[in-house]
């Protein structure tokens, strides 16, 4: 563990230590100081994930804290490693992206400082066993991760977003909270080892709890519907903290909800199949609201919801298993779930550092505006569409072999003689292959607005080259990762099932036919791959001399970008079959004369939660509190007089209580 907490002191100097250098350098050395702590805290994580053993320490904080034990068992060491590697990524990433920034000499050694901070929090977070130190990192990952997503404050909107995704944090520790403090007063204890004993021996507690703490750590996963403040702050932020908020950050209440389960001794039939339904409705509604997005990361925003739930299903599947005396199908279920938390950390963050390389060059994530992409960023477009091609499960990337397993857990779990497990598992078998069709409809939009066709606006006529390559760099390695684990699954199966078996509170059980799956998966992935390769070899060898045409259109002499597709067209004919779900708010300006100056039509769908909750309860607040503005006068005679009324109230108030 002393590798572990040295990598940890390397992330929070590391900030400091960069601040000090001079403006081209300043990443350059918070990269390589974020590397090195990187692989101070991998070592000790992988070698538990190895070794399935259990590495332990204790800290005395006396007087103030006590003794706080921090652990890394397989579920920890695979966040541990999730999170190291996800977010140097990130930081390598940021030399290029913020480098315009730089230029226009923008002050960011506070966005330098609270990024290795971050790092630092979530790693201690997910290694932390004490509840009172849990909640004060969980906080400084919070607060961290808020004056991140800031960094543009100037901007209105990006400030709105911010403190709206800070309120949503606060409701979320104020839930975990309580979860703990009612694990604190029934075991006396702020170990989580006790709380686990406390549990295991009080179920009806044990099912309060877990309520209380999948609010808290489902708000910060962005589960429906809690998701609210994710489709603001993750645009809001600069893409390399998008893709650590979407990656990794959000993940961290994925954590907190295996470790609860972890605390069980069996869970609740009733909560698994709550989780299971929140989580199937959370995964449609994500990709539902994707499609209809045309600002690009806000679109890969709801995607994160949508592969939440899909995360959870793995997880409620996980928890059927342990409720029926399922061992099999619950450590199968979790295993897909603690993959796909790998998985779409990959992916996710492979989109948004590629979105962010669009952002920088056309200066707008308008999906309407662009187009034609892919002759001046044919790296850029690439690697989207890998990305692309993953996030819809589609092999042979690594999205398939997450969903694959998740898939396998749900017919295995029609095993159980159940009639309400069946009608369940019917229900999200389909529910998770409309969320795949949605998926490749949405982002076959996404990658054929943005990168193919004619450019549709300056924006993207502007674009001469393509990313700098401490941009491409990650994004190609992560590029990599989704192809390395969609051919070798046998090999990450083996590393998943550790962290699953921990979540199950059981040793693995082999299962022969998951392991024969996924050696037939990688034959058959070979055997596409060579497929693919002999194709391209024959086009290459008797294909001739390519001439470029204008295309013949009926009368014109070229298509112009007005006779393309749009994204709201694209997209249209299958929204239109769901309009009942939907807020639109259009704006219209009708051509009125022959030969018309000025005409526009635009489409706006807001998020119903928002339109109909979120939105209600903000204008009600604020008319309660405008109620109140006369108090706030700016007199101090006035101010001296309230302190008066107030003295006088908690003596007489004393005196009655006396």
């Amino acid at each position: 563990m002393n590798n572990f907490f040295i990598g940890i002191l390397i992330f929070i100097l590391s900030g400091f230590i960069a601040s000090i250098f001079k403006k081209n350098n300043k990443i350059n050395i918070l990269s390589i100081l974020c590397l090195a702590g990187s692989l101070f805290s991998l070592t000790p994580a992988l070698n538990v994930l190895f070794t399935n053993e259990k590495l332990m320490t204790q800290c005395n904080f006396n007087p103030i804290f006590g003794t706080i034990t921090f652990a890394l068992d397989p579920l920890s060491a695979f966040f541990v490693v999730v999170i190291c590697t996800m977010s140097l990524m990130g930081v390598i990433y940021s030399k290029g992206y913020l480098k315009p920034y730089l230029d226009k000499v923008k002050n960011i050694n506070s966005h330098l400082i609270f990024l290795p901070l971050l790092i630092a929090s979530m790693l201690l977070v997910v290694s932390c066993q004490n509840a009172f130190a849990f909640l004060i990192f969980w906080e400084i990952m919070s607060l961290s991760s808020f004056f991140l997503v800031i960094f543009e404050s100037d901007k209105k909107e990006v400030l709105k977003a911010g403190i709206k995704y800070l309120v949503f944090m606060h409701i979320s520790v104020i839930f975990i909270i309580i979860a703990f403090a009612l694990c604190a007063i029934n075991s006396g204890s702020y170990d989580f080892d006790i709380f686990s004993q406390i549990l295991k021996e009080n179920q009806h507690l044990a099912n309060l709890i877990f309520i209380f703490a999948f609010i808290g750590f489902g708000t910060k996963a962005g589960f429906v519907p809690f998701h609210n403040w994710l489709p603001d702050a993750h645009p809001a932020a600069p893409s390399h903290i998008s893709a650590i908020m979407s990656g990794v950050m959000i993940k961290t209440g994925i954590y907190g909800i295996l470790r609860v389960i972890s605390f069980y001794a069996m869970p609740s039939k009733a909560l698994a199949f709550a989780v299971l339904a929140i989580s199937l409705v959370s995964a449609l509604y994500g990709v539902l609201y994707a499609i209809t997005q045309h600002d690009l990361k806000r679109l890969l925003a709801y995607h994160s919801i949508e592969n939440i739930g899909i995360i959870g299903i793995g997880t409620g599947i996980g928890m059927l298993g342990l409720a029926y005396g399922q061992n099999q199908i619950a450590l199968i279920g979790f295993a897909g779930a603690i993959l796909h938390v790998l998985n779409h950390s990959i992916f996710k963050e492979l989109l948004f550092l590629s979105a962010g390389s669009v952002y920088i060059k056309t200066h707008t994530r308008d999906i309407e505006i662009l187009g034609g992409l892919i002759k001046q960023m044919p790296h850029t477009a690439i690697l989207f569409l890998t990305g692309s091609v993953a996030i819809c499960g589609l092999p042979p990337f690594n999205g398939f072999i997450s969903e694959f397993l998740i898939y396998f857990s749900m017919l295995k779990g029609l095993a159980i003689k159940d009639f309400f497990v069946l009608i369940a598992l019917l229900f999200s078998i389909a529910g998770l292959a409309l969320v795949g069709t949605m998926a490749v409809l949405c982002f076959t939009k996404a990658f054929s607005i943005i990168f193919l066709g004619i450019p549709r606006s300056k924006n993207a006529q502007t674009v001469t080259t393509d990313s700098e390559k401490s941009m491409l760099l990650p994004m190609g390695f992560l590029a990599i990762l989704t192809l390395l684990i969609g051919v070798f699954p046998q090999y990450i199966l083996d590393i998943v099932l550790k962290p699953a078996s921990t979540v199950a509170n059981m040793t693995i059980i082999p299962s022969t036919s998951c392991a024969g799956l996924m050696q037939t998966i990688s034959l058959c992935t070979f055997g596409f791959i060579a497929f693919v390769i002999v194709l391209l070899a024959i086009k290459l060898k008797f294909s001739g001399k390519i001439e470029m045409h204008e295309t013949w259109g009926c009368g014109y002499d070229r298509g112009n970008n007005r006779m393309q597709y749009s994204a709201s067209s694209y997209a249209s004919p299958f929204l239109s079959m769901l309009r009942p779900l939907f807020k639109k708010i259009f704006d219209i300006e009708k051509p009125r004369q022959l030969f018309p100056k000025s005409a526009h039509f635009s489409l706006h769908i807001d998020d119903i939660e928002e339109a109909y909750v979120i939105n209600p309860l903000v204008k009600f607040d604020e008319w309660f509190l405008s109620k109140f503005e006369t108090i706030q006068s700016g007199n101090i005679q006035s101010y001296i007089k309230y302190g008066l009324i107030f003295l006088v109230l908690i003596i007489i108030g004393s005196l009655f209580i006396g």
